[in-house]
């Protein structure tokens, strides 16, 4: 029989043995490794250079516009800068008679855009995201128009809309003869013209938006809608189009801000004028124009990113708030 001097020595190497085994399991402490001077470097360089070229093309121009917004420049000897006040901002919003069509225009723009192209862009992704034959083939189809430029765009659709020799007046049978329509020559046609163009691209770029939210959608959801008997039609509007609320707000400010800095097109077309006013069109008409006044461009650009900050700045300010909570 054993002895309790015996059991305490036979158990020693066992409570020994445990003692190793927790602790060799316990971890240690890691080493903080500290930045090398090579490490410091590099990571000011891939900081400090992104910075730079913000603070280049962007915030001093931004400041310099907002301080020439006040002024009187001819744009040639800086020793020429006159401060004007709010002078400029007065002369835009009574006097400039190209401001008010603009902002019309803009809103214009802005609803086509909401009401037509973006509706557009989601039935688009619905069909192809039925995984129908050739649905990468429409994918690209539909895509091709986010790739080019939209002063390329405008090019393309003038060959369309010519009055003699376009496509649509050959379809229509009148291209050649008086009753050719002069689809961007006519000012109170040549705006809806333009938007087709400019629906073109937007809805592709929808498309694409969209089509990458349906693929995130739980396919869970849908399946517990067709359970408890909802139809499809149903199940889109109640599970499916909620599911995808970030997606809608990208969208939302995407559509705003197309609206706001459509340029290229009406550019292209005949410089943002007869029936084609745009506010990003007279800021560039009023720095660089046969009228040049840096001041009043100025002012023009100056109100133009006011109201472009305000549906940055609401999703900035919701997307902020989903991180926090």
């Amino acid at each position: 029989m054993s002895t309790p001097t015996e059991l305490s020595e036979a158990s020693a190497p066992g409570a020994r043995t445990g003692h190793r085994k927790q602790s060799s399991t316990t971890p240690k402490p890691r080493r903080v490794r500290r930045l090398s001077q090579r490490d410091k470097v590099v990571l000011g360089f891939m900081v400090g250079i992104p910075t730079l070229v913000q603070l280049a093309f962007v915030w001093i121009p931004t400041l310099l516009s907002v301080f020439l917004s006040f002024t009187r420049w001819n744009g040639l000897a800086l020793s020429d800068i006159r401060m004007a006040g709010l002078a400029n901002y007065s002369y835009v919003v009574n006097d400039s008679p190209a401001f008010w069509p603009a902002v019309q225009h803009n809103i214009l723009w802005l609803v086509f855009l909401a009401v037509i192209a973006t509706p557009l862009g989601l039935l688009l992704a619905v069909l192809l995201d039925q995984q129908i034959r050739g649905s990468k083939i429409y994918q690209s189809i539909f895509f091709v128009p986010v790739m080019l430029s939209l002063a390329l765009i405008g090019i393309i659709w003038q060959l369309f809309y010519q009055k003699d020799n376009g496509l649509l007046n050959f379809l229509l049978g009148t291209a050649g003869t008086p009753q050719a329509v002069d689809w961007f020559g006519d000012p109170h046609i040549n705006i809806w013209a333009a938007l087709v163009a400019a629906t073109w691209r937007h809805a592709g770029y929808v498309m694409i938006l969209y089509l990458a939210g349906l693929k995130g959608v739980d396919a869970s959801l849908k399946e517990a809608a067709s359970l408890d008997g909802a139809n499809a039609r149903q199940t889109f509007f109640r599970i499916v189009f909620p599911a995808m609320a970030p997606i809608n707000i990208v969208i939302v400010v995407i559509t705003i801000i197309e609206s706001l800095r459509a340029f290229d097109v009406v550019w292209v077309i005949n410089k943002g004028t007869n029936g084609l006013e745009l506010i990003s069109a007279l800021v560039i008409t009023y720095l660089i124009g046969e009228g040049q006044s840096i001041g009043i461009g100025s002012a023009f650009a100056v109100i133009l990113l006011v109201i472009s900050l305000v549906p940055i700045t609401i999703y900035l300010s919701r997307t902020f708030r989903k991180e926090k909570f």
